[in-house]
């Protein structure tokens, strides 16, 4: 019964997955922060160069984390398959909305042994702030904030004012980057994607 119960969560996430990534570009911002985000209007889609390709070993990199002191890539070595999730800023619209989504797709990410690590180039007390309105994300959050943007810079996704693209990276167990997907700025990324290069991680059985 038990199994049951779990196929018939991970059915219903993959369905609700399948809408995101069908009508995520049109959706709006996070309905609970209404009238409190910041609309920078459009901005040029892509402003950096990646540093980094796929089957490179990935920057290893030590951020203050929201909840847990300080969090590095090396704490998942061996144990975990590690998306990085860097979203340009705070309190805005796209950001508000892109990581609530990923709580959606918890038990999926879950079952390829994955956790999200989300960056942004904000200090604690905004992201503190933020996340709070936002509601609970079930993985850490991480600042990038000093020395400014540095760990976005390594990956090649820090933008020319400062910001971070909004990119994802995916680092299997050994430490290598399997996976990278620099979106738009403007929109929302697919999230299909990322289950579909988790599926390839592990049915290559990356460990």
């Amino acid at each position: 019964m038990k199994g049951h119960r779990r196929c018939l969560v991970l059915a219903i996430a993959a369905a609700l997955i399948s809408v995101m990534v069908l009508c995520g570009p049109c959706l709006g911002a996070n309905p609970a922060m209404e009238g409190m985000l910041y609309d920078p209007g459009h901005l040029k889609p892509v402003d950096s160069e990646l540093t980094v390709k796929i089957g490179d070993p990935a920057p290893v990199f030590s951020l203050p984390s929201l909840k847990n002191g300080t969090v590095s890539i090396k704490d998942y070595l061996g144990r975990r398959n590690v998306i990085l999730s860097f979203v340009p800023a705070a309190w805005t619209p796209v950001c508000s909305d892109q990581w609530p989504g990923y709580n959606i797709a918890r038990d999926l990410f879950e079952q390829y042994d994955a956790i999200v690590l989300g960056i942004t180039v904000d200090n604690l007390p905004t992201l503190f702030a933020w996340t709070r309105q936002m509601g609970d994300l079930w993985f850490p959050v991480l600042s990038d904030f000093w020395p400014h943007g540095e760990t976005a810079r390594r990956y090649g996704v820090l933008r020319t004012d400062g910001t971070a693209e909004r990119a994802l990276f995916i680092i299997d167990k050994a430490g290598i980057i399997r996976f990278i997907l620099v979106s738009d700025i403007n929109r929302r990324p697919d999230l299909g994607a990322i289950v579909e290069a988790l599926k390839t991680i592990h049915s290559t059985g990356a460990k």
